[in-house]
């Protein structure tokens, strides 16, 4: 922006400076953004010009962030937040909701919230839609940092300043098979005891894969994967036709279980779990519906955690907002 013949610093800027930070490119940065990389560097070059100082270091590997870039992206990304912060002041009248939504998932969350989510939305805002994509929590992130999605629930991803995370649960995974109980549902099972199992597991670049395999790390033990499977209802086709058992949470299966096509056994020593979060862009507005289904989501969440339906505990409390 040139105002009185002098650059000042704009929103766009510090978008993009918190992007090329966090990829440490300026080419990967434009194709996040969806913007010309000329463009990129002019504004971080008139960023650079207005503060007087060098952001990053340029070398033919990228754009490493220098000491004081990492101050001023603090600072930028605080600006994001409390910029978000007037939007929400400004929003807080809004009696109802219209528009489309463009929410992502994991499949195994999919499974769970899917019709309890829609029942919710339609109740309170009949207007209101939503458009639901499922995949591995890489591609959610990616996906809602490019701006294809407003929201995404995820698996516990790594801080970026170019997303806000809310915690809402820890997961706990269960040994999930399909022949004779050989003990009590309600026991617990030494972890340890997954050596002696044909196992039906997700690929290596899978989260759930890297979970269990730390666990398994812990207990001294390796797993035998006789078949790996990404897909949650093959893993599930699988199990049920005596193909091997499995890791997963219970409220996908809760139905399976209930009717005793499955069994889920709690595990322990140690006992395998992950973080749920929603994530939200930190670089653009969060609109008020985005965000009601966020805290419907939530409250989904602890409603099936009080009933036993999802195993684990609660991180967030009811109408947690970003």
């Amino acid at each position: 922006m040139l105002w009185n013949g002098a650059w000042t610093m704009d929103i766009a800027q510090l978008k993009t400076l918190i992007h090329v930070a966090e990829l440490g490119s300026v080419s990967r940065a434009a194709d996040r953004l969806n913007i010309a990389q000329p463009a990129l560097s002019r504004q971080i070059r008139l960023l650079e010009k207005e503060l007087g100082v060098y952001l990053f270091e340029r070398h033919g590997r990228g754009m490493e962030i220098t000491e004081v870039g990492r101050d001023v992206v603090e600072h930028a990304a605080r600006i994001m937040v409390e910029m978000d912060a007037i939007r929400v002041l400004a929003n807080s009248g809004a009696s109802s909701l219209r528009g489309t939504v463009m929410l992502g998932t994991t499949p195994t969350v999919a499974e769970i919230v899917t019709v309890p989510l829609v029942r919710r939305i339609r109740e309170a805002h009949p207007q209101l839609g939503v458009r639901f994509s499922s995949a591995f929590s890489g591609h959610l992130l990616d996906w809602l940092q490019r701006g294809e999605l407003e929201l995404a629930v995820s698996y516990d991803p790594a801080p970026l300043r170019s997303l806000k995370v809310v915690p809402v649960m820890m997961e706990e995974l269960l040994f999930v098979h399909a022949g004779e109980t050989r003990r009590p549902v309600s026991d617990p099972m030494p972890f340890a005891q997954l050596a002696n199992e044909p196992l039906i597991l997700p690929s290596p670049r899978h989260g759930l894969r890297a979970i269990v395999e730390e666990c398994a790390r812990r207990a001294g033990i390796t797993l035998r994967a006789h078949v790996e499977a990404d897909s949650f209802g093959a893993q599930i086709a699988l199990v049920r036709s005596g193909f091997g058992a499995t890791v997963l949470p219970l409220a996908p299966i809760y139905s399976l279980v209930r009717s005793k096509e499955l069994h889920a056994v709690p595990l322990t020593d140690p006992t395998p779990s992950r973080k749920l979060v929603i994530a939200y862009p930190a670089d653009r507005p969060v609109s008020a519906a985005a965000r009601f289904v966020g805290e419907t989501f939530i409250d989904i969440a602890g409603d099936l955690v009080e009933r036993g339906v999802w195993t684990g505990h609660m991180l967030a409390p009811r109408k947690a907002r970003p």
